[in-house]
């Protein structure tokens, strides 16, 4: 196996569920060595699909002699800081989270990865009037590395129907990669909605609003009519998305509603069920969702990543280098 012994190994960092790695790993040419993260359900669901234990601890704990050396740094570093959908504290989030950002240099300082790749909400460009990205940027480079870095949309860039704009953040310590380095150009969206989301199917009761179990039910009866859009509840009305994509799926999607796209079918309205959120982040449909409340997996989704647009950005990556 050639290939085998060319795959350049991986760190991942707030590695979630594993969509980055799953992105890197589709490709043939990188391997995850080694995954960190402190969510006890989002482990489960990654060592459901990976054949790697998850070391659960809290990063800041850490030793960086504690990891095996590693080519390339995956992070999708925590974003609540640097999110609207957060309190714009970048940095001085009251929390420690936007400080987690500076775990990561921690390691790169010890560890040298050849590769650093970050992911992050796109707001992360104008936090603080830039402040924010600017720290990022000039201690990566600080360290040594050259950076680019792009936002994208998973419609037109990951060939999945859900508007989902992330920036990509890659980082090289060599000069010649960096410059060989480009972002992948846009593609068509062919994949539908129907592609990812079964509309004709009877999935569980606990998916269905009735009169009886929602007091807003005579709302989305009257608004949501159409059997091929994806709509959403946003605490007070209801938001059709007319562009043939899923609204953006949010970590807060299992919390009382608000948020979770909902569908029109001829079983009843209902959200969307886990597994076609996994599918809308561009997930394998073979990936497996462990025994965990809904709550839990609806955040999981949320809180990840498209996989096919990191596939293609590794894709670029593995070229350059």
């Amino acid at each position: 196996m050639e290939n085998e012994a060319k795959k350049l190994t991986c760190a991942s960092f707030f590695a979630g569920v594993g969509g980055i790695d799953q992105g890197f790993e589709n490709t043939g040419f990188f391997e995850t060595i080694y995954a960190n993260e402190i969510d006890e359900n989002a482990c489960k669901t990654f060592e459901t699909n990976f054949s790697l234990k998850v070391d659960c601890r809290d990063v800041n704990i850490v030793q960086a002699n504690e990891i095996p050396k590693f080519d390339v740094m995956l992070a999708g570093f925590p974003c609540q800081a640097f999110s609207i959908a957060g309190y714009r504290q970048g940095f001085n989030d009251e929390k420690g989270r936007g400080t987690l950002f500076f775990e990561l240099v921690r390691m790169i300082r010890e560890k040298h990865p050849k590769v650093i790749f970050l992911e992050n909400v796109k707001n992360l460009v104008s936090h603080d009037n830039g402040n924010t990205f600017r720290v990022i940027l000039e201690y990566l480079t600080e360290c040594g590395y050259f950076v680019k870095y792009q936002v994208l949309n998973a419609k037109d860039y990951g060939n999945i129907p859900q508007n989902r704009e992330r920036i990509y953040i890659v980082a090289f310590k060599n000069k010649k990669a960096y410059q060989k380095f480009e972002f992948p150009s846009p593609i068509e969206l062919t994949t539908k909605l129907s592609d990812v989301i079964d509309f004709n199917k009877k999935v569980d009761d606990k998916f269905y609003y009735t009169k009886d179990n929602c007091f807003f039910y005579n709302e989305l009866e009257k608004t949501i009519t159409s059997s091929n859009t994806v709509y959403q509840w946003r605490r007070v009305y209801v938001r059709e998305n007319k562009s043939d994509v899923c609204p953006t799926l949010t970590a807060n999607m299992g919390t009382g509603g608000h948020n979770v796209p909902l569908i029109l079918t001829k079983h009843g309205i209902r959200k969307l069920t886990p597994h076609e959120c996994f599918n809308l982040q561009g997930f394998p449909k073979t990936y497996k969702l462990p025994d965990l409340a809904s709550t839990h997996l609806y955040k999981q989704a949320g809180n990840s990543v498209v996989v096919s647009v990191i596939q293609r950005i590794a894709e670029n990556i593995y070229k350059a280098l």
